[in-house]
């Protein structure tokens, strides 16, 4: 039995989550989408994840949110996390912080192991294990439990991702990248049957820097002066990547995805 598998981008502020209101829905039932995964980390005015945002997200079609460095920002996902294990913090975090990295779940009578991890490069105030020796043990579990294998690496530099995709190639279904919050247009089938791609982009304003207002953006790498970045509401879009999986947990495609939403008068607090 196929399963197929809607990776949503990193939702930025309330541009963002507004995308996932108008389009989702229409979206999944189009598509005929069985498991939505989302980058929700900065959901909450494009600095982390608040209990808030999170449940209103998964009402409203979200099945896993996950997060990287930013997990943790809004005090109130602290403790919520750990009592919900649709959110996801990277699993390479030490083992006694709140939450967790992996969820098992049932999918059209199929078994899926979904597993966040955070990459080590440019994130100074982040001390993890290291993802790769990690994913490999917990991809391993998985397999031995019958799984078909997702992953999500939370990762700054290209050249990370590659390495988990490729080592990853043939063990799991796919390997899907966060952090940059620009679509990448590498998104393929590797030789051996996985999905991958370096970054799946954001959901949110396509015209700004990363979902925020660019002319704050500019003034700020100009005057070197800390300034509180603003969200854009500039040339909305849900943005993504859709990937096919066999039931084998080869991937047989994987296709980006850029659905343009109009603002409405209504904006999402």
């Amino acid at each position: 039995m196929s399963i197929r598998v809607l990776f949503l981008g990193e939702i930025v502020g309330r541009p963002g989550i507004q995308t996932i209101k108008s389009a989702l829905k229409k979206l999944r039932e189009e598509k005929q989408i069985d498991l939505v995964i989302a980058n929700g980390e900065g959901a909450t005015g494009g600095f982390g994840l608040g209990r808030a945002h999170s449940m209103q997200l998964l009402k409203l079609g979200v099945d896993i949110l996950t997060g990287g460095e930013k997990i943790y920002y809004k005090m109130d996902m602290v403790e919520f996390i750990a009592k919900n294990p649709s959110i996801l913090r990277p699993a390479n975090y030490p083992q006694q912080n709140p939450g967790r990295g992996v969820r098992y779940l049932t999918v059209k009578d199929t078994k899926i192991c979904v597993i966040n991890l955070l990459g080590n490069a440019n994130f100074p105030r982040t001390h993890l294990a290291n993802p790769y020796s990690l994913a490999q043990m917990l991809t391993d579990k998985a397999t031995e439990e019958g799984c078909i294998t997702l992953v999500q690496f939370h990762a700054s530099t290209t050249a990370e991702g590659l390495t988990m995709g490729f080592m990853l190639d043939g063990k799991v279904g796919a390997v899907i990248g966060t952090h940059s919050k620009v679509l990448t247009s590498d998104a393929r089938v590797l030789k051996k049957g996985t999905a991958y791609i370096t970054d799946n982009g954001r959901c949110g304003s396509q015209t700004s820097v990363g979902g925020f207002d660019k002319e704050t953006e500019i003034l700020k790498q100009i005057s070197q002066v800390p300034t509180r970045s603003n969200e854009c509401w500039d040339d909305l879009a849900l943005v993504g990547v859709i990937v096919d999986l066999e039931e084998s947990g080869k991937a047989t495609s994987i296709t980006t995805i850029q659905v343009p939403v109009k603002p409405t008068d209504e904006r999402e607090e």
